[in-house]
């Protein structure tokens, strides 16, 4: 982590990157981690309340509003939350949000999809309460590795005592590329969330195929992916 701990990018330059079509991260159907191991998150539940952080406009949220559970997401680019809805032709309201100043909410006409427009450490359980699940894809990588223990205890106070979040890190030489998508190895997954979590380390796979036209100069590219459930009190 030492050759990214110092990285930073902007919630204005997340915005810019919106702007200007930079969202290679985006993917236009459903995860196939989410879709290999739904099962596992749900653990026979029905209607469970998901959250997305830095949901963007994954395709993820609507198949599981389709599937009969409800989603909350957050994100800073209001381009981004727009498009979902418009993307995945759903009605849908804005309202502000007065516990955030300068915050929006996007709700789909069905109330199943909440996606709140804010700086995701103003976000808090005080706001919308406690999830069943959570689908982390591309928003740990994502976050400033310095931010990594805030970013935890936020993630940490979303879970509800019987919540399944799906955890999906990458591995690679840090040296070669600044990020983001940040270089994230076990250990750090361990020393963020292992006290207060039980780990469960589900798959990895190659993933370089994916980011070969990226000139990101990798050579190695590692998905991996981790069950994470709140220990017993």
């Amino acid at each position: 982590m030492e050759a990214q701990a110092d990285r930073v990018r902007t919630l204005g330059e997340w915005e810019q990157g919106w702007k200007e079509g930079e969202i290679g991260f985006h993917q236009y159907c459903v995860h196939k981690m989410l879709e290999s191991y739904i099962d596992k998150v749900l653990c026979g539940r029905k209607r469970i309340r998901f959250f997305f952080p830095l949901c963007g406009k994954a395709v993820d949220m609507k198949w599981l509003a389709d599937m009969g559970h409800s989603v909350v997401g957050v994100d800073i680019a209001e381009m981004g939350i727009r498009q979902f809805f418009e993307d995945q032709k759903l009605i849908y309201s804005e309202e502000v949000v007065p516990a955030i100043p300068g915050a929006k909410v996007y709700k789909s006409s069905d109330g199943k999809i909440s996606l709140y427009q804010c700086d995701l450490y103003k976000f808090s359980s005080a706001i919308e309460g406690q999830f069943g699940g959570i689908w982390d894809r591309g928003s740990l990588v994502a976050i400033n590795p310095r931010d990594r223990e805030k970013y935890a205890a936020l993630i940490m106070s979303l879970m509800d005592k019987d919540c399944q979040y799906l955890l999906d890190t990458f591995l690679y030489n840090p040296e070669l590329f600044k990020g983001p998508p940040f270089n994230v190895p076990d250990v750090e997954v361990n020393r963020l969330f292992g006290r207060s979590c039980d780990i469960e380390f589900i798959q990895s796979s190659d993933a370089l195929p994916d980011v070969k036209d990226k000139e990101w100069g990798l050579d190695v590219f590692i998905e991996r992916v981790h069950l994470l459930t709140p220990k017993a009190s």
